[in-house]
């Protein structure tokens, strides 16, 4: 008598219990290769050593195991010979006819309830992997199902069952027909978010929440609202857990019901509820309300927090930074942040108070401060500004800035010297995307900004100042990368002279001119000494290959200067090698830069650390 086979699960990686010990084997498939040897192989070599099996018991448990393996790749015809070349039966040859391979016939694949409706479940039936007249695959079924299991559940279909779930194998006509049909049930929706141990008032926490009571469940904005809440510095822990509605769940709860509550579900239902009182009772169920309230536990962030960092690079030499913060002030969420930079050229103290708006993450005020002092070159300058800004951060990755700054400066360049109070308006707007943060594979940053100083509102000088930056990382392969800038600015100005040097432009330096020390390229008077310039261009590209482990090498030019007049009269250029070490702080960046047009100076070394941007 012909008989079907009906298959309820995949067979990829079955393997059929041995009684008693298991053995280990060295195994060798002919007459097949590819992935169905390999799997054979695989599931035969999970057998480990028995010296007192008999060849016999041996030789069952090898067939069982290899026709499985067969099976999952559609071979139900296959023919097996076995040879075992040692006594110990530690090595088996199997021979194989594979025969005719199983083709699928019939494929039935059907969706019922809310997802019906759902686009999302209606481009994955769009995309069903199984197709008539391909062969059979049981890796193809088990990771379709999974698809529409998975996505039942990220979707909010808690109630989903599969009514039919199975594939009919015919042997002898080498055939498969595959039945998969799937009732969601109703789609579950939001209820109200709950939240529990948080030190900041509910309205700040709620207009983070990214859905509404009401709106269909989609596991991804659970997620959102995690990262939302992580993004705020306000909190040491956060914990988003949906709650499903216990008396909206099915007769036929889902294994993943089943996990989530404990309970039991191995009973039959049709013993208690059978045929048509079984569909009525889902019907009512179904018609109840299926609302998922969400449990959001918070843990506060520390009061205060404080890091200490040391470093060194060629334009500054040895550098250290103490910085202070404060996450949350008030249960407005207000915060503080002041930090100390010390170098050899510059000191800095400098700090930011923010204030959150409605929408936290992307609205707030900021007010910024701090003292700084530097004394580089024929730089001298003691500077005070406080900075009162408007801050937003836009859906598409864009941040810009509107400000009011006040700056005092006491400063002396060359023969230049002066004490000024600067009062003006600027805007700023920036953007940074990247992937993999220490050291990206893709990215980009550009960055602009305006300003403008006026004595008709208390100023010491009048000018128009922009300045802009683009840089961007791509990769080639996975050996090869790329890196570019491009960066400068330009002022007007009929008062140079009362312009500090916090506003003049220097090139020159690891980030700027390599070959050249740190803002050493500008205008000079006749005493050769550095005035600063109006304006200022520089660009690189740099070219990096994969050398070993964390290890790159690098080759680089960049060029540019900083000038009076637009256009500048010769452009600075410096080449070189290096090497980056991508460490766990960050990559380290060592490299040999030549000045092409100083003789005096025929070549440099630059050292820093730290990501591109």
């Amino acid at each position: 008598m012909r008989q079907v086979k009906v298959l309820r699960t995949g067979l990829i990686c079955l393997a059929l219990p041995a009684a008693g010990h298991a053995w280990a084997l060295d195994v060798t498939v002919k007459g097949l290769s590819g992935p169905p040897a390999e799997n054979v192989i695989n599931i035969l070599s999970e057998l480990e050593p028995d010296s007192q099996a008999t060849r016999e018991r041996l030789d069952g448990v090898v067939r069982n195991r290899a026709e499985q393996a067969l099976q999952a790749f559609g071979y139900y015809n296959a023919k097996l010979a076995t040879h075992y070349p040692d006594t110990d039966n530690r090595q088996v040859v199997i021979d194989v006819e594979p025969g005719e391979r199983a083709k699928i016939t019939q494929v039935d694949v059907s969706l019922e309830g809310d997802a019906k409706q759902d686009e999302a479940f209606e481009q994955v039936m769009r995309s069903n992997p199984l197709k008539v007249g391909d062969p059979l695959l049981h890796s193809r079924y088990d990771g379709f199902k999974g698809k529409m299991s998975t996505l039942a559940l990220e979707r909010g279909y808690f109630n989903s069952r599969f009514r039919q779930q199975r594939i009919e194998v015919r042997p002898w006509e080498n055939s498969a027909r595959i039945f998969l049909d799937l009732d969601s049930g109703q789609r579950y929706r939001f209820g109200h978010v709950h939240f529990q141990g948080s030190q900041i008032e509910p309205r700040r926490l709620k207009n983070m929440i990214p859905f509404e009571p009401g709106d269909p469940y989609l596991a991804g904005d659970l997620a959102t609202l995690n990262q939302n809440l992580g993004q705020t510095d306000w909190f040491a822990g956060v914990a988003v857990r949906p709650r499903v509605n216990e008396e909206a769940t099915s007769t036929t709860p889902s294994p993943w019901w089943s996990e989530s509550t404990g309970r039991d579900t191995t009973a039959d239902p049709s013993s208690v509820l059978g045929g048509p009182g079984l569909s009525m009772a889902r019907e009512l169920t179904d018609s109840r309300p299926t609302v998922v309230p969400v449990d959001v536990e918070l843990t506060p962030a520390d009061r205060h927090q404080f890091e200490v960092g040391v470093g060194y690079a060629t334009d500054v030499g040895p550098r250290t930074q103490f910085s202070w913060t404060m996450p949350w002030l008030n249960r407005y969420g207000h915060s503080l942040t002041n930090s100390l930079y010390l170098s050899g050229p510059e000191q800095r103290f400098s700090g930011e108070y923010r204030i959150p708006l409605e929408t936290p993450l992307r609205d707030s005020y900021r007010v910024r401060y701090g003292l700084k002092n530097i004394d580089n070159e024929d730089t001298k300058s003691f500077e005070s500004s406080v900075q009162v800004a408007r801050h937003w951060e836009f859906s598409n990755g864009w941040i810009q800035d509107l400000y009011w700054q006040t700056t005092y400066e006491d400063f002396t360049q060359a023969d230049q010297d002066a004490a000024v109070l600067l009062l003006y308006p600027g805007i700023s707007w920036s953007r940074t995307r990247k992937r993999n943060p220490i050291f990206p594979s893709w990215g980009d940053k550009q960055e602009l900004t305006l300003e403008w100083s006026d004595p008709s509102w208390g100023s010491d000088a009048r000018f128009v100042r922009t300045t802009f930056n683009s840089q961007w990382v791509r990769m080639l392969g996975s050996e090869n990368r790329f890196v570019g800038r491009i960066g400068g600015g330009a002022m007007a100005t009929n008062t140079f002279d009362k312009i500090p040097p916090s506003l003049r432009f220097f090139a020159g330096g690891d980030q700027s001119i390599r070959g050249y020390s740190y803002e050493s390229l500008s205008p000079e008077n006749d005493d050769g000494e550095l005035l600063g310039g109006q304006h200022m261009l520089t660009s690189s590209v740099e070219y990096q290959r994969h050398l070993t482990g964390n290890f790159w090498s690098a080759t680089f030019v960049d060029t540019g200067n900083a000038f009076d007049e637009w256009w500048p009269d010769e452009l600075k250029t410096g080449a070189g090698i290096g090497v980056r070490w991508i460490s766990p702080v960050g990559p380290i960046r060592f490299d040999i830069a030549h000045p092409f047009d100083d003789e005096e100076d025929s070549w440099r070394l630059h050292f820093s650390i730290g990501p591109e941007f």
